[in-house]
């Protein structure tokens, strides 16, 4: 289901004469996430009360076109769902329901968008099966009352389950033996080395040539041969962003091939074809940028 099918054709003054005497901008002030915003003194554009008129239309067409009568959705959107059944109820006369749940959040507590590095995709393209994995493990700190030793029991058995439900339990021995490797490669290390295997980690490949013939425009304007790293970081998506990424290397997130590198300057340049480098952010993400 597409909503440009319906929202395309419509004529902006004809759907405010239809529509806008349905909404009133008191009870739009009333919402819980508009009082917030309006508290903090953060601007709210007339586009936002738009989105939210949109929306509600949204959840009418959905019943007249597909019989929808539950809209279901994350915690902050409760607003725009009860305008949808409020309106639903005064131009069809029907009655339609929604339910919400707390968002999904990144570690650092943020809302969990499609654009956050670190999002967690469903589709194995997006996120892969390793790091769908890494991510349950993380979540046991804040599901759980689990302290001492049993915390990582705890986390294993979490992530396999989790990882099992979307992937199938076929995926898990290869996640193990990456996850090993990494532990094992570290702790020998004292730092991100490169692991035994990287089968099944995030991988940018780049050929001798294209990797040769690079140059990167660095801050400054300057140009430096080879790829630059924060390019790489958002290949992988390690950050979201150029400016995230330069955050995560200026506090010293980031690494290649096991070493702390603190230069959001630096470039990968000079590896051979054939060769596997391990590109890490923190200590539990990492990928692989390949040259072949």
């Amino acid at each position: 289901v597409d909503n440009n099918d319906w929202l395309e054709p419509l004529n902006y003054l004809e759907f405010l004469r239809s529509y806008g005497p349905h909404f009133t901008i008191n009870r739009m002030m009333n919402f819980e996430s508009v009082k917030l915003r309006l508290e903090r003194e953060q601007p709210l554009t007339l586009l936002e009360f738009n989105y939210m008129i949109l929306q509600a239309y949204d959840f009418l067409e959905l019943n007249r076109r597909e019989g929808c009568v539950l809209q279901f959705g994350g915690s902050d959107q409760w607003g725009n769902i009860v305008n949808g059944i409020d309106l639903t109820r005064k131009v069809e006369r029907k009655a339609v329901f929604g339910m919400t749940a707390p968002l999904i959040t990144t570690s650092d507590g943020k809302k969990m968008g499609k654009s956050a590095a670190g999002a967690v995709w469903l589709n194995s393209d997006l996120v892969t099966p390793y790091d769908y994995w890494q991510f349950w493990r993380a979540e046991v700190a804040r599901l759980t009352q689990v302290e001492g030793a049993a915390i990582n029991d705890a986390k294993v058995v979490l992530a396999d389950e989790c990882t099992s439900l979307l992937h199938g339990p076929d995926v898990l021995p290869a996640i193990k033996e990456t996850a090993a490797a990494l532990f094992a490669e570290n702790k020998a290390q004292g730092k991100g080395g490169a692991p035994t295997s990287t089968e099944n980690l995030p991988r940018l490949v780049l050929s001798f040539a294209e990797l040769s013939a690079s140059t990167s425009i660095l801050p400054g304007g300057k140009e430096a041969p080879g790829k630059a790293l924060v390019d790489v970081l958002v290949a992988l998506d390690m950050a979201s962003s150029k400016a995230e990424a330069r955050r995560l290397i200026k506090g010293g997130g980031a690494r290649v091939g096991g070493e702390k590198v603190v230069d959001e300057s630096f470039c990968l340049s000079g590896i051979a074809a054939g060769t596997e480098v391990l590109v890490s952010a923190g200590k539990k993400r990492h990928g692989v940028v390949e040259v072949v």
